[in-house]
């Protein structure tokens, strides 16, 4: 049976968005390896995955002008080539300034991924199922996060590092072959032919509703970080549990937030003119639960059902929170506009783990779930801000039926 237009679409689209975060994750389990082989220190190693994420998040704005002006599709394969060639090179260096190199350059084809996809999906899925595509979106890269530590130390162990680095890379190749090769059926968003109608930089940059956006994102992502780098810990440290159970706690949180993005991505398409309503809801929900798990002594089934729904209800209020910043986003303009906000998802994720780190040298691990509840009330208030300043433009020209 032949799949739809709208769910190859999807498939090109998602597998290629897992594999961009498949490689922002690769790098780690390389560590010891790498330390063998070219005789470098800890800091040199986290240098390599500072760089990529660093140089993500730097150029996401500009590839979003590049992509808006130009079209995603030409820009998708090119940074999909250069994301998945340099992590293929990386297998073959023989000096570690080649790794850090190929970092850099991985960092610049990852930073295409975010404003294309959400330029394609734009203009090649119906607005009816467009939340559902963006759920999908998100899921595929939740998918590519959680493979990549597990399948990296599995081919090391078979293979060793060099070819792991080699199979992860080609099969990035291979994502990019299909792309190219069905690319007629990625419809680019409708863009603006008049200069006079397109966003500026000083335009984006002194936008109140966008930086609103960026701060709702970055918010979101510091709270996810800060879960996800040190809820083992203050689980360990605070609560009493063993290592054991805190990781399992970490996985059930993981699984329920993927789990409620899909959820949110059908909300998103059937109760559109809630979506604002659903996330503060959600949001309310999820900090409740963490507060919940901070404050209450609480045994292990207890504990991972609080952090399932924690982790679901967080998830659940991801897409609702992209389709409100498609909504926003004048015609023609989603490339620069999601680059620009979305740059705000690896700052967050960069602030979060010294600063509360720091809190746990110096004996405070109890706050770190009632900041993580704060940080998400926050993001709440710069959602609630955005949507009271006013959408640019709520409708965008709608694209053809798959």
């Amino acid at each position: 049976m032949a799949f739809s237009r709208t769910t190859r679409v999807n498939l090109l689209i998602g597998t290629n968005h897992s594999l961009s975060h498949f490689y922002q994750l690769c790098l780690a389990p390389l560590f010891f390896s790498w330390q063998a082989a070219f005789h470098v220190s800890f800091a040199e190693l986290g240098l390599t995955v500072s760089l990529m994420l660093l140089t993500t998040g730097a150029l996401q704005t500009p590839m979003g002008f590049l992509v808006d002006r130009h079209g995603a599709r030409r820009f998708l394969i090119l940074g999909s080539l250069a994301m998945s060639g340099s992590v293929t090179l990386m297998g073959f260096a023989t000096e570690f300034w080649q790794i850090i190199a190929l970092s850099v350059i991985s960092g610049i084809g990852n930073s295409v991924i975010h404003p294309a996809d959400y330029a394609i999906l734009t203009g090649s899925i119906r607005k009816e199922v467009i939340g559902r595509s963006f759920a999908l979106h998100t899921f595929s890269g939740n998918v590519g996060f959680a493979a990549a530590p597990l399948a990296m130390t599995a081919l090391i162990a078979t293979i060793g590092w060099r070819g792991a680095l080699i199979t992860g890379g080609l099969l990035g190749l291979f994502a990019v072959a299909a792309i190219a090769a069905q690319t007629g059926i990625l419809a680019d968003q409708v863009r603006e032919p008049k200069a006079a109608s397109r966003m500026t930089t000083r335009d984006l940059l002194t936008s109140r509703t966008l930086w609103l956006f960026f701060g709702f994102f970055m918010f979101s992502s510091m709270a996810t970080s800060a879960v996800q780098t040190w809820l083992i810990t203050v689980l360990h440290v605070v609560k009493g549990f063993d290592l054991a159970v805190g990781s399992t706690a970490l996985t059930t949180f993981l699984v329920g937030n993927s789990a409620g993005v899909l959820l949110g991505g059908w909300v998103a398409d059937a109760h559109r003119n809630r979506l604002f309503l659903f996330t503060v809801v959600l949001t309310l929900v999820s900090a409740g639960m963490m507060l919940l798990v901070a404050t209450l002594s609480v045994g292990f089934s207890m504990l991972v059902g609080l952090l399932f729904i924690s982790g679901f209800t967080m998830g659940a209020s991801r897409t609702p929170r992209d389709v409100m910043l498609r909504e926003a986003a004048p015609k023609g303009q989603i490339g620069k506009v999601f680059g620009f906000v979305s740059s705000g998802l690896p700052l967050g994720s960069a602030i979060t783990p010294v600063p509360f780190g720091f809190m746990l040298d110096h004996g405070r691990p109890d706050l770190v779930l009632p900041l993580v509840a704060g940080i998400l009330m926050l993001s709440l208030a710069c959602m609630g801000s955005a949507r009271a300043s006013g959408a640019m433009e709520d409708e965008t020209p709608e694209p053809a039926p798959a």
